[in-house]
Parts: structure tokens; sequence; C-alpha cells
């Protein structure tokens, strides 16, 4: 489904989506550094962002961001100590925070390693204190929100960790929540709806042919008309309400829609 404010970007091949990605993202931060000297941005786990990760820490981008500058959040996190494999946090790390002058007092991790409902709890209390809001629902609002999310999209359409299954799908009140994800077969942190939607940007990224069936269906022209009794798919949700969204996809990954 896309909307006044969406982009739908189709890449050759993960190369071609990788580097658009790390363009996007450097010049995003430029802009806002350049604005009110913050850039804020929350990071996803995935093989996808990994590749973004990974070009981002090259000298011909991590030399065009003023990283004393930038905020480093997640969107969500796996119930694993920081450095376990399957962290997001390791990942990210690893590939891209360990190689660029960022102070440590900058990156926001979530806590995958304490209580889920504690650590959930914790995030929402920092994203709060971060984004002066120590009340009601996320602001669209300049220091108020998140400047750039990435996302990714799982073949069952979900993306952070809010799973079609799930009870994060609904929520509409709290801003990061816990939750055991049973077909993933771990507990997740994850940021929810409200708080995507009221981002300035979105990147979605998603990439390889196992995604083509459920992009069909979040891009669908008709997808409107079939998700009003169908809440199945929390990629779809994704829609903000006064930000961009940009879908950057291979080709691979890019369905055939009918137009009409």
């Amino acid at each position: 489904m896309t909307g006044r404010n969406t982009e739908v970007q189709v890449l050759q091949d993960r190369t071609a989506l990788f580097s658009d990605a790390a363009e996007r993202i450097v010049q995003a931060a430029t802009d806002c550094i350049r604005e009110r000297g913050r850039f804020t941005l929350a990071l996803s786990g995935g093989a996808t962002p990994n590749g973004v990760y990974t070009l981002l820490a090259t000298k011909p981008f991590r030399s065009r961001v003023v990283w004393p500058q930038v905020h480093v959040f997640w969107g969500d996190e796996r119930c694993v100590p920081p450095d376990d494999p399957r962290s997001n946090y390791r990942a990210a790390y690893e590939l891209l925070l360990s190689h660029v002058p960022i102070p440590a007092a900058n990156i926001h991790r979530m806590q995958g390693e304490i209580d889920p409902s504690m650590a959930a709890m914790q995030y929402e209390s920092l994203l709060r204190s971060h984004f002066g809001t120590p009340s009601g629902a996320p602001r669209y609002a300049s220091g108020a929100n998140f400047d750039l999310m990435l996302l990714g999209v799982g073949a069952d359409g979900h993306t952070a960790s809010i799973f079609p299954e799930g009870t994060a799908l609904q929520e509409q009140q709290r801003w990061a929540l816990a939750e055991y994800a049973a077909s993933a077969g771990t507990w997740r942190i994850t940021v929810t709806l409200p708080v995507i939607n009221a981002a300035a940007r979105v990147l979605m990224l998603v990439a390889g042919g196992e995604k083509r069936a459920i992009m069909e269906r979040v891009l669908s022209p008709h997808a409107s008309q079939v998700l009003q009794n169908d809440a199945s798919l929390p990629a779809e949700r994704v829609q903000p309400a006064e930000g961009e969204l940009t879908w950057l996809l291979d080709s691979a990954a890019m369905p055939a829609l009918d137009p009409g």
C-alpha cells in the first residue's frame, strides 16, 4: 500500500540497495545536523540492514557524518545478552559503530539480557526522556521523534518485532513492549507502531525473492481495502502520519503489481 508521502524505489540488486540506503542515511544525518545539531537514528536487525552498516563503515560514507552529533537507538532487539551472536546491537556495533567516532553515551541499546518487561519499560522511559515527551503519544516535531528509522520486513509481514500473531500490532499507548514471538520462538523487545509512525523518515529495506509474495500483499493498490478486516500484516501498518516512508527493494523482492 502506498500513500501521499510514500516512495517505492527498486534497485537492481542488494549491492545497489545497500548503496542507496547508505547514501540516504548520510544525507539525512547531514541535513539534520546542519539544521539543529543532532541526528537521531533507529537501527534494525537482519541481513539487509547489516549490509548497509558494513558500507556505512567504509571511508566514503563514514567520513561524511559528524558522528559525535549522532544518537543511535534500536527498533527492536532479541532478549539475549549484548555479546550474543543473535543480538541486533552486537551486529550493528561490530559492523558499524566500532568503526566510527561516535561517543559511547550516544549509543542507546535495548537491554536484552534483563527481564523483557523491565527492559521494555526502561526503553520507553529512555525514549520519552530523549524526545522530551514524559507522557502521552509520540509527537511529530523537531527533536521529539526519530529523524530516521530503518526497518525490514519478514516473509510473514512482520516489521521490527511486531508480529502478525502478537498483541503489539494493536498497541496504541505504550512506546515499547516485550512480547514472546511464537513464530520466532524467542522473547523480543520492540518499539510500537505509534513511535514508528511518528518518525520523520522511515526506510523499509527489502531484499530477496523470498520476500516477493509478502510485498505483493503489502504494496498492492488494493491493500487498504483488503486490510480493513485483516490485521495480519504489521508492515502494511507502517504509515507515517506526517513523515516520509521509502520502500527500498531489490529487483528480486519487487512483485509485478496489477495497477487496477
